[in-house]
């Protein structure tokens, strides 16, 4: 879930992806994306956390190692997805979207097979999240920029609040159900529902039948440069501020989030049901935000919209540092993450229509690449500083850092308008 904040400028009035009213039919292959989507989401959210968990319940692993599972990945994945941005870009991208579905299924699978005959050691983690977290890049690259072409401009603010509906409620069920089939199955039972989903979802981007359009053909010296994107990126007045403040704000989540996972279990003593209950229930904000997103943003404007949340997102990881044992602690966290998620479902929506909308077609899977590298590269940093503090201060107070840094992230981005 990416959560981003306030613009420079509003679009134009006469844009009408910004009005409430849905467009009633997409079209058969969206349908059949939205289908895949949802398969794919449902899966991972089954599986949420599952690494941290494996880790924690089978390998016994030290707070420290928990964490260094997300930097690792997050630092590989950068650098293996920062030169691959090109080759999708000048590629056909459906093909790009179910490799990236196989490779992440055949990694997520391995784990339970080597944990069922006793050879899972960290590295294999380690492994799995990088193979697993690069894959999700160019995933993602190539899927904005398939939408992109599959659906006209004045209907993807549709085509997105359905995307994002659907995470909402995967995020609901999925990490509840996860949890019921940890406390049932042990602690991998989760990925191999989230590896088969991924292949569920590749056989359905394969039932596309709408013709993409003509690849881009690339000319010049330096046709396949994979800085186009980030010049692109860094020169924009309206993308430049979001990108540093989603590097700050998704930072400072990554620095709690590993840490939250051993507070739960470990400090708390949480069952992993209860787990599953924290991650999941507070999603159901998520849902409400995204309903309420389309008449927030028709009748104050979306630069208020985005600007209101950029503020209101930040507090509620506050309340991690505080949390103590049994069903009152539970119903604390369960309080605190929905309030951040209905703020993000209200902003979401919004947000990524709008980016979609700034970056030009020529560059589009390199942006959305680079945008991915950078705050990939960055996270790492906050998660590796993260574990070193609960290792030498203690778990709660690393989350308190965390939760300011949160604090903190507002101010990447002007109190005003531009101009």
């Amino acid at each position: 879930m990416a959560h981003l904040v306030r613009l420079q400028r509003a679009l134009p009035a006469s844009d009408r992806s910004w009005h409430p009213a849905l467009v009633a039919n997409l079209g058969r292959d969206f349908a059949r994306l939205w289908a895949a989507y949802a398969i794919s989401t449902a899966g991972s959210t089954v599986g949420a956390g599952a690494l941290g968990l494996v880790a924690v319940l089978v390998l016994d692993a030290p707070a420290w190692q928990v964490s260094l599972i997300t930097a690792i990945s997050a630092a590989a994945s950068a650098v293996l997805a920062f030169p691959l941005g090109p080759r999708v870009e000048f590629a056909r991208k459906r093909p790009a979207m179910i490799t990236g579905d196989l490779v992440r299924c055949a990694a997520l699978a391995s784990v339970p097979v080597a944990a069922a005959l006793h050879v899972l050691t960290m590295p294999q983690l380690y492994a799995v999240d990088i193979v697993v977290a690069t894959a999700a890049v160019i995933f993602s690259a190539a899927s904005g920029a398939h939408l992109k072409a599959l659906v006209a401009p004045d209907e993807r603010a549709a085509a997105l609040s359905r995307f994002k509906s659907t995470d909402w409620v995967c995020w609901s069920a999925g990490p509840p159900l996860g949890g019921v089939l940890i406390s049932g199955l042990g602690a991998t039972a989760t990925m191999l529902v989230d590896a088969f989903s991924f292949l569920l979802s590749a056989l359905g981007i394969r039932r596309l039948r709408t013709p993409e359009p003509p690849v881009a053909v690339a000319s010049g010296p330096g046709r396949r440069g994979f800085t186009d994107g980030w010049r692109f990126l860094l020169r924009s007045p309206e993308l430049r501020p979001l990108f540093f403040n989603s590097v700050l704000f998704s930072g400072a989540v990554l620095w709690v989030t590993p840490l939250q996972t051993v507070l739960m279990l470990r400090e708390l003593g949480f069952a992993p049901w209860e787990y599953g209950l924290v991650l999941g229930v507070p999603c159901l904000g998520g849902l409400f935000g995204a309903r309420l997103a389309p008449t927030l943003s028709s009748r104050y404007g979306a630069q208020k919209v985005l600007r209101w949340n950029s503020f209101a997102r930040t507090p509620w990881l506050l309340a991690a540092p505080f949390a103590f044992p049994g069903p009152a602690g539970v119903v604390l966290l369960i309080a605190a993450d929905f309030g951040l998620l209905l703020v993000a479902g209200i902003f979401n929506p919004t947000y990524s229509a709008y980016r979609l909308s700034l970056i030009d077609d020529a560059v589009l899977t390199r942006t959305l690449t680079a945008w991915s590298t950078g705050t990939r590269t960055a996270k790492p940093i906050f998660i590796t500083l993260g574990g070193i503090a609960a290792g030498v201060l203690g778990v709660r107070f690393s989350l308190g850092v965390g939760a300011v840094l949160c604090l903190l992230s507002a101010v990447a981005l002007p109190a005003r308008r531009a101009g």
